[in-house]
């Protein structure tokens, strides 16, 4: 019997070939802008009391993001809301560090990594490819690195990230997973008269 094989709800585009167990675009880009699917890394969303343990232990608020020691990324999506993303496979390692500190405290912590679907952006260009299917404000006063807010992109309500990359813009964009192609598709389209190119490599960083 032949070994299953992962597809992401974002479709690559051809050439296609499987790479460790996973369906990815055989290509690489050199564009300036790019667009990678994100969504086979894990992502465990929490939910607990402000001021609580787990709460401290996360240490990050409401709108604003940190890697912790592990470099696990935790994002504040919301009061009393964290969302954790991590390399594929790690779910169950993270899940079992939030309960450990979670003591008595009342706490959900939700595997949701099939459930999200993930996208990075990367380029100077990313602002202006946002301002065409997003409202909010994306100078460094108002959203700098490490801003993590909550908009409607291209029509689909997303949770967005600013997450540079060795000091390039970057985004990360997560939304429901049926609603993945169609955020895919949409960012590639906003972002064609800037020369956006696909990357897929076979290690998906955070």
């Amino acid at each position: 019997m032949a070994d299953p094989i992962a597809r992401s709800p974002i479709h690559p585009a051809p050439p296609v070939t499987v790479e460790r167990g996973r369906e990815v675009n055989a290509s690489r880009t050199d564009a300036d802008l790019r667009i990678t699917d994100r969504t086979p890394l894990a992502k465990v969303l929490i939910r607990a009391p402000e001021g609580g343990t787990v709460a401290r232990t996360l240490g990050v608020g409401f709108g604003r993001t940190a890697r912790d020691e592990r470099g696990t990324l935790v994002t504040g999506s919301g009061p009393g809301e964290w969302t954790l993303i991590s390399p594929p496979g790690d779910t169950r390692e993270t899940i079992e560090r939030v309960e450990a500190v979670s003591g008595d405290e009342f706490v959900s912590v939700v595997d949701v990594t099939h459930g999200r679907a993930l996208v990075r952006i990367s380029g100077d260009k990313t602002p202006d490819l946002l301002s065409k299917v997003c409202g909010i404000d994306l100078s460094d006063e108002i959203t700098p690195n490490g801003a993590a807010f909550r908009s409607s992109v291209a029509k689909v309500a997303a949770n967005v990230v600013r997450d540079d990359e060795e000091g390039v813009r970057s985004y990360l964009l997560h939304c429901e997973r049926s609603y993945g192609q169609y955020l895919f598709d949409a960012l590639m389209d906003a972002g064609d008269e800037f020369g956006i190119g696909v990357d897929e490599p076979v290690d998906p960083g955070i």
